[in-house]
């Protein structure tokens, strides 16, 4: 973990309880696993010197990382069914965000590499800092090679992630790659169809609700059964719209499909692809507020061990230690949609050379231009208030005004050129940002064109 080590654990909880007041938090939590007690230590070492931070300790049960579980369990607050944390006066970062905008913020070094850890068969389970855009099967190969005949890439948690390709970049969400044999319980799960899936859940659905009676959303006071769904889509029974329509507040944590049916049934990928049929024809949640946390929640969680054990996954629990060693890649590909609204648009042509670290795409973005439009009215606020500073000086050396009256104008001045500086520094920030840069040193083999 990043954060076992001494100096890196201070910069960031430092960095996080600069986020604090950033966003005016009243304390910084620092959510961690029970288990992870050497990553407990570290930070409890630096956290005398930030008496705002406390540690929220979690028990080795999923879903902890989901934020909504998670702040329940640091705050015993219930996020509103489909609302934002920030509405329960909470904001979530995860770690490796952290660590980004501290490299960013300290060490002006962009995003151009990815956390990334490989399991399950390799010969030595790892964890890399690779350059964004790296193919998948390079990633592997770093941890020397796959050890079992027709593996398959699973990119992401076996609970959430999907299954790539060899070829397949890491892209900056990219965060483990699980190589899996073929006929492993968990890909095949995922090769499954829905077509299938609906006919065998009309076959054999015996609405024992243990999917619903384990629903992390549902034990929070969420609205959503999936047992309810399944009975009503299976007979096509539409009587009941909210049972559809609740979907929309599923977190698709895959609990009910990997973990709760014994029937071996996919709750989860059903009401995902309902879950897309509304958003497609514009339906979105309905406001509504959650039932009271009931006393059953404290027993109904999901202890590691036994998903593990469900999902076949025991027998990989092994450490992937963190490896920062510089990763020599030959070929990045950079996808020019890895965040939220429009693609980035290439800057750069094919055949062009690039240096590590140049600006190769650029993310259309409103705040670059407000940020720009902010700075200018600070500087012609800077320039009035040098221009009055001057007519001042010369009126205070004829004698003309008294001394409070020109000690004001060097204020104003001082003032309007310490809002010029942090309106430019902000802008730099945001131009800085807005750009996507090359990982690597090399040749541009193929780009779309320029617009």
């Amino acid at each position: 973990s990043i954060w076992d080590v001494p100096s890196t654990t201070h910069r960031m909880t430092a960095k996080r309880t600069d986020w604090g007041e950033t966003v005016g938090a009243k304390e910084v939590i620092i959510g961690i696993k029970k288990a992870y007690t050497a990553t407990i230590e570290a930070v409890k070492a630096v956290m005398g010197q930030y008496p705002e931070v406390r540690l929220g300790l979690l028990d080795e049960v999923y879903p902890a990382g989901d934020e909504v579980v998670l702040i329940y369990e640091t705050t015993g607050k219930v996020v509103r069914p489909g609302g934002l944390p920030i509405e329960s006066g909470v904001a979530v970062f995860n770690v490796e965000t952290v660590y980004n905008v501290y490299r960013a913020l300290n060490e002006k070094t962009p995003v151009e590499d990815k956390l990334v850890s490989v399991v399950a068969e390799v010969e030595h389970p790892i964890t890399v800092r690779v350059p964004i855009g790296t193919p998948l099967e390079e990633v592997v190969a770093l941890a020397g090679g796959v050890t079992t005949k027709d593996a398959v890439y699973f990119v992401g948690g076996p609970m959430m992630g999907n299954i790539g390709t060899g070829a397949q970049p890491v892209t900056k969400t990219t965060n483990a790659i699980l190589v899996l044999p073929k006929d492993h319980h968990i890909i095949q799960k995922k090769l499954k169809k829905n077509s299938i899936d609906m006919k065998r859940a009309a076959a054999c659905c015996c609405q024992c609700t243990m999917c619903t009676d384990l629903c992390p959303r549902h034990l929070l006071g969420h609205p959503i059964e999936p047992n309810k769904f399944m009975l009503a889509a299976t007979c096509k029974d539409v009587q009941e719209p909210n049972i559809f329509i609740n979907t929309l507040f599923c977190s698709s944590c895959g609990l009910c499909e990997m973990y709760s049916c014994f029937q071996g049934l996919s709750p989860r990928s059903l009401m995902a692809e309902y879950k897309g049929g509304l958003r497609a024809n514009g339906i979105r949640p309905p406001k509504v507020e959650a039932k009271p946390v009931g006393p059953e929640r404290e027993y109904r969680k999901v202890p590691m061990e036994r998903l593990m054990a469900r999902l076949d996954l025991t027998r990989y629990n092994r450490e992937a230690p963190l490896d920062e060693s510089a990763v020599p890649v030959k070929t990045v590909r950079i996808l020019l949609s890895q965040h939220i609204g429009a693609p980035a648009s290439a800057i750069v042509k094919a055949g062009d050379m690039v240096q590590e670290g140049q600006p190769i795409c650029k993310i259309d973005t409103k705040q670059v231009e407000a940020a720009r439009l902010q700075m200018e009215s600070a500087q012609q606020a800077m320039n009035d208030a040098n221009t009055n500073l001057g007519r001042q000086q010369a009126l205070f050396a004829a004698g003309d005004i008294a001394s409070v009256a020109f000690e004001q104008a060097q204020t104003q001045a001082r003032n309007a050129q310490i809002a010029y500086d942090s309106a430019k520094l902000n802008y730099d920030y945001q131009v800085e940002f807005a750009n996507v840069t090359a990982p690597i040193s090399g040749k541009v083999e193929t780009c779309p064109p320029i617009p």
